[in-house]
């Protein structure tokens, strides 16, 4: 699946103009006709108040589902980046609780909000605001040579690891979980940065979709965008009982990889 947000860049990405009302026109254009709760005491958001690499910032989050309730989705928007709609964690199993961890590019200084629908179909918004070094990173040249960054597209590393972060109350869902570590090589092109040596752009080309399945069945669907930082690191929950992990990339030029773990003990 293709990002929804790659329909809203063009339109809500055009720049200061739009600033000052970007995540009313934001919110109404990705949740037309639809509420959103304050999520203050559901989403915990991880995010620096100043980056130190703008084009490989860090943003995570810690979502907890009010009692009775389970979360279905997960939605991070960098209100000011070229494609705000930047991932969205769908989850085909919702969950009590939710965490994830995802190296991105930060174009300016932007409100970060992280929307959870929860399985009744609310939605709960948190905000947060990220200040950056003036990098400029959806334009930055790549890290890597774009002919050697093909040579390597799509290997990944998985590492499972016991527990993930959590406190006060939440620490015995913590116990019940561990932490998913997708290492990922992709260039992550934006569409909006030029080849050194030729001057052309280079055609924009991301992360479309990981695809996670855990012991056979389909866990969380990431969709991806141009936010995403190259060569991105993604982690995230999962139940603590998971015996095996598979991962699926697929890029916006419908290139296919895969990569999969048994956890020791099965």
């Amino acid at each position: 699946m293709i990002l929804r947000s790659a329909a809203l860049c063009l339109v809500l990405g055009a720049g200061p103009a739009l600033a000052e009302s970007t995540w009313d026109g934001l919110a109404s254009s990705i949740w037309p006709d639809r509420a959103l709760g304050d999520g203050s005491d559901v989403v915990a958001i991880d995010a620096p108040y100043r980056t130190e690499d703008d084009a490989r910032t860090q943003v995570a989050a810690q979502v907890a589902a009010p009692p009775g309730l389970r979360i279905g989705e997960v939605t991070v928007v960098l209100d000011e980046n070229p494609m705000p709609v930047s991932a969205v964690f769908t989850l085909a199993e919702p969950q009590e609780r939710f965490f994830f961890d995802v190296t991105m590019r930060v174009n300016g200084p932007t409100p970060l909000h992280v929307v959870a629908e929860t399985t009744d179909g609310r939605l709960w918004a948190a905000e947060s605001f990220v200040k950056t070094s003036g990098q400029g990173a959806c334009a930055a040249p790549p890290g890597t040579d774009p002919d050697l960054a093909l040579a390597t597209l799509g290997d990944m590393v998985l590492r499972v690891e016991d527990g993930v972060p959590g406190a006060g109350a939440l620490d015995r869902l913590s116990r019940m979980q561990r932490r998913l570590d997708v290492e990922l090589s992709h260039p992550s092109h934006s569409g909006m940065q030029r080849d050194q040596i030729s001057l052309l752009y280079i055609p924009m080309r991301y992360v479309a979709d990981l695809a996670i399945d855990l012991d056979g069945g389909n866990y969380v669907d990431v969709t991806g965008s141009i936010s995403l930082s190259e060569n991105p690191d993604l982690a995230l929950s999962i139940p603590g009982n998971t015996q095996h992990v598979g991962v699926t990339m697929t890029d916006t030029d419908g290139t296919t990889t895969h990569a999969e773990t048994r956890l020791p003990g099965y």
